[in-house]
């Protein structure tokens, strides 16, 4: 598109349709977008046709019970999302000149990362500059990873599964996965165990146990020690897991340091590997493609620089029990 046909697009663009825009997807329907932005349903779905109008293409399929984003709805949200993520940050922009740190900071977690390196610097960054809101989500690392991706985190800690060329990783801290099980499991107490006693076993897990996923390490362990469980539970979320195992359902891993609690108050039994347990690294992620605002930046770099402050054995957790 030649620079005067951009800037006649510009002029013409009714902005209001992107917002209106951004509701539908989402609210996943034009009914629930009119509902939140408190119109009737038919002028809501006139303003998606105007915008397609001016767009030149189709945004949304819709219509027999389909409702999805087309290729360039799936790319226009994601630049609509960048507008008003900058939109946002305008009242910062305007006060700048301020001392004052404001602002939102979004922290995407997998649901086991237990580290004194964040709870110090969250800790620290509430008393330096206590109007600066967090927000913190939980899910899978694969989810962790998206969230960073398309830029709706500020940053990501989770185990590293595939690596996105668009993202930047930093080990953040070395954990090591033990098996474990709970009062009812006729292992629990039982010392001096050994692999082949754990043969043949109940399990359970966490959904990304497997040869190709973030848990690498815990499948090839069982892999190569021919550790055949039956699986009877999966959960993508450690608490969970550690709520199937102290029930008793089978063994199951968990990170070692996380756990050490539970060990000592003899809700879960350590059995064997007790030497050389599987070995799983926990990254910082983070996009340099996102714009971050002054709170953001300052919290990620800080955080950055510590971990490049630190030796990584200095961040290795046994959690020896």
């Amino acid at each position: 598109m030649r620079s005067d046909q951009t800037e006649k697009f510009v002029a013409n663009l009714d902005w209001n349709l992107l917002r209106t825009f951004v509701v539908i997807v989402e609210e996943g329907s034009i009914t629930a977008a009119a509902n939140r932005l408190l119109r009737r349903q038919p002028t809501v779905s006139i303003a998606l046709g105007r915008l397609e109008t001016q767009i030149g293409s189709r945004l949304i399929e819709r219509g027999g019970g389909v409702f999805r984003l087309t290729a360039v709805g799936t790319e226009l949200y994601k630049e609509c999302h960048d507008i008003y993520s900058g939109v946002s940050r305008l009242r910062e922009v305007a006060n700048t000149a301020s001392k004052e740190l404001t602002g939102s900071i979004n922290i995407s977690l997998a649901s086991h990362v237990v580290t004194p390196i964040l709870d110090r610097l969250l800790a620290e960054y509430h008393r330096e500059f206590p109007h600066v809101t967090f927000q913190i989500s939980v899910g899978t690392s694969d989810s962790v990873t998206r969230d960073v991706l398309e830029k709706t985190a500020s940053l990501g800690i989770c185990l590293l599964g595939k690596r996105r060329s668009e993202l930047e990783y930093q080990i953040m801290y070395r954990e090591f996965f033990g098996f474990f099980c709970g009062p009812p499991h006729p292992l629990f107490g039982k010392e001096g165990l050994r692999l082949k006693d754990l043969r043949g076993a109940f399990a359970v897990t966490f959904g990304i146990d497997n040869m190709g996923d973030a848990l690498r390490p815990v499948a090839l362990f069982r892999q190569k020690h021919k550790l055949d469980h039956e699986m009877i539970g999966h959960s993508t979320h450690l608490e969970e897991v550690r709520r199937m195992i102290v029930c008793g359902l089978g063994i199951g891993p968990l990170p070692i340091h996380v756990v050490t609690r539970d060990v000592r108050n003899g809700n879960l039994w350590r059995l064997p590997p007790y030497k050389s347990p599987p070995r799983v690294d926990i990254h910082l992620v983070t996009n340099p493609a996102k714009r971050f605002s002054r709170a953001e930046a300052k919290f990620v770099q800080t955080l950055q620089s510590r971990l490049a402050s630190i030796p990584i054995a200095e961040r290795v957790y046994t959690g020896a029990t």
